[in-house]
């Protein structure tokens, strides 16, 4: 997918002017409240005419002020996932799934209605009233009826922020599944750095009306550690989980990491914190730390005041965070060796 966008666009006193071009099945619209983000998924699915500018899409003009060209909103095959499911009251599961399937034209139709419900799990909500779901069914059943559509572009406009944690980290897996499974591209509209990471690739910034950087998801939440009091978060998928002693085992590429956060759940997803990593240039005689690994530091980055360091510990990378003072005094460089401590209780499960 290839979008290119130059528009602009004023709300009362709010002026979007918007101008890039990206590529890719998995891209992210990063930025706070009020910065623009749902003002561009309105343009470019065709919910807001710009007052001037173009957008293409794969090569297909959408819009042009200069060509007098602006396909109409239903003919330009976007479907939008909004924050909440909007779904309709007076239907049940499966007639709003096929909502956007019936108005599909067959021939154009790429997505089969017992795929998409094995997809997405919702093969026993079928004959339920949309009233007698839970929030993540809901948003379920508004990615499927997006889905079942066969757009050719999916917009998600903030999905999960009005789900809590424990729900927002179990719907993550459908959506991006789903994307995959059926190869629909989508824009992912988010101000939560985490959920961007464990979404896109790729990342449009959004401030005041404009993008203003385009980068990879990696490279914002490096650039963004030093700033954020939570630092830079390593997610990490972990696998057969065993009880030892009261806290959980889990093989994390050739090493073993202990949780106390772990559950009889074989895998899981996990985050940890830069923060939350401590490190010594020489192996500790003891410390009260479950979790110690030896690695190999495979660059430093600045952070604002502090410094950034990607780790190498066995098949497996970390990025973790120390004072300019603390890496001088571990003479931090590329490749030299180094012990990582971590909490059993620093990690936290996400899904």
């Amino acid at each position: 997918m290839e979008i290119r966008v130059d528009v602009k666009k004023r709300f009362g006193n709010f002026d979007m002017d918007a101008e890039f071009s990206v590529a890719g099945e998995r891209i992210g619209v990063f930025g706070e409240s009020g910065s623009g983000k749902s003002t561009l998924v309105g343009l470019l699915a065709g919910l807001h005419e710009p007052d001037r500018g173009e957008i293409v899409l794969d090569g297909d003009c959408l819009f042009s002020s200069g060509g007098r060209i602006n396909v109409s909103a239903e003919r330009r095959h976007i479907a939008i996932v909004f924050q909440q499911p909007s779904l309709f009251p007076h239907l049940s599961v499966r007639s709003n799934l096929l909502y956007g399937y019936k108005r599909r034209d067959v021939e154009h139709r790429s997505v089969g209605f017992e795929a998409l419900v094995d997809a997405l799990r919702l093969e026993g909500l079928l004959a339920r009233g949309v009233n007698n779901l839970s929030g993540g069914e809901k948003q379920r059943v508004a990615l499927g009826r997006a889905v079942l559509a066969s757009p050719r572009l999916l917009l998600m406009d903030e999905p999960l922020s009005a789900l809590g944690d424990g729900i927002k980290f179990q719907i993550i897996p459908f959506l991006r599944g789903v994307s995959e499974r059926f190869g629909i591209p989508f824009l992912f509209i988010s101000h939560s750095l985490v959920e961007m990471q464990m979404m896109a690739d790729k990342v449009l910034v959004v401030a005041g009306g404009r993008i203003t950087e385009q980068t990879t998801t990696d490279a914002l939440a490096r650039a963004r550690m030093g700033s954020s009091p939570i630092g830079y978060i390593n997610l990490l998928r972990l696998a057969s989980a065993r009880r030892i002693d009261g806290l959980f085992a889990y093989k994390w590429g050739r090493e073993e990491l202990l949780i106390s956060a772990g559950s009889d759940e074989p895998e899981g997803i996990f985050e940890l914190s830069s923060k939350d990593i401590i490190l010594f240039k020489r192996h500790p005689e003891a410390i009260s730390a479950r979790n110690l690994l030896k690695c190999t530091v495979a660059n430093t980055f600045p952070a604002g005041n502090r410094i950034g360091t990607e780790l190498v510990c066995g098949d497996e990378k970390l990025v973790a965070e120390m004072t300019n003072q603390a890496a001088t005094e571990l003479e931090m460089k590329e490749g030299c060796e180094i012990f990582a401590a971590i909490k059993a209780s620093a990690f936290r499960r996400l899904d």
